[in-house]
């Protein structure tokens, strides 16, 4: 492990770590629902009950007989059974709720960088590097593809992973994982540069280098 006082480079890391749960506000794996998400709430048999809605700002959604429910945070799953429990103390019998992601506007991943079209993708639960720089139409014509970073909040500590996609896509390492609310840079920017007097130390052919931020 080396050390200034912009990064830690962590020896022996070769795979960014993926965020903890409480690093998210809006989604994970699987998703979590976030403010201004649209989603589809049916009620089996009381079709009156079911609806498409959007979540509020503040991550809550309204129904009748239960008034607002809290969703932000929650798995399609958790939030049915939130409205199942609340359904049950209304005259609703053996209520039976499913709970859809109709679209996100909260699990979405930054490109930037020399790409074609950067700006902000949603994230599927099976998102990779070398998938996320294709929602952003590839890369740029002149396009620096061994500098890649990607950062990412793990822990409430800022990382940042340095990839290199022509060694990805030879099948050098593995296309690491994207998560929601990761940043990806192609090519040069100040994150870029903080990793300037390390990649001597880890060639990107045989791996991608992990550091903490300061």
């Amino acid at each position: 492990m080396l050390s200034t006082d912009r990064l830690t480079v962590l020896d022996g890391d070769k795979i960014l770590p993926a965020p903890a749960r409480q690093d998210l506000t809006a989604s994970d794996r699987p998703a979590l629902i976030g403010p201004l998400d649209t989603i589809q709430v049916d009620v089996f048999n009381v079709p009156d009950l079911s609806r498409e809605m959007q979540v509020d700002a503040s991550g809550r959604i309204a129904m009748p007989l239960i008034g607002t429910v809290d969703a932000r945070g929650k798995t399609a799953q958790e939030l049915a059974s939130a409205v199942e429990t609340a359904l049950r103390g209304r005259y609703v019998r053996n209520p039976e709720v499913t709970v859809n992601i109709k679209s996100s506007v909260s699990q979405v991943v930054t490109i930037d960088g020399q790409v074609v079209e950067p700006g902000l993708y949603p994230v599927t639960n099976q998102m990779t590097l070398l998938r996320a720089i294709a929602s952003a139409k590839g890369l740029s014509e002149y396009a620096r593809e061994d500098d890649v970073v990607i950062l990412r909040t793990v822990d409430g500590r800022k990382m940042a992973g340095l990839y290199n996609i022509g060694a990805i896509r030879r099948g050098a390492y593995d296309d690491p994982a994207i998560y929601a609310n990761d940043v990806v840079v192609v090519g040069d920017s100040p994150q870029r540069r903080l990793f300037r007097d390390f990649v001597s130390l880890a060639p990107l052919l045989a791996a991608p280098l992990i550091a903490v931020l300061q």
